[in-house]
């Protein structure tokens, strides 16, 4: 029982750090364009293999 002690408030601590986290993430632009990285990789780019 006295390890509910310790755990609770870890847990609390390290919920805020994720929340912490997300926000500052949020905050920089992050998550701002999710479509553009997932069209890049299907561009065909033969630059580097014309030869």
């Amino acid at each position: 029982m006295n390890i509910l002690i310790l755990m609770i408030p870890m847990a609390f601590a390290l919920g805020l750090g994720f929340v912490a986290a997300f926000m500052w993430a949020a905050s920089k632009g992050q998550f701002d364009d999710l479509e553009t990285p997932a069209h890049r990789i299907l561009e065909d780019n033969n630059e580097r293999n014309s030869l």
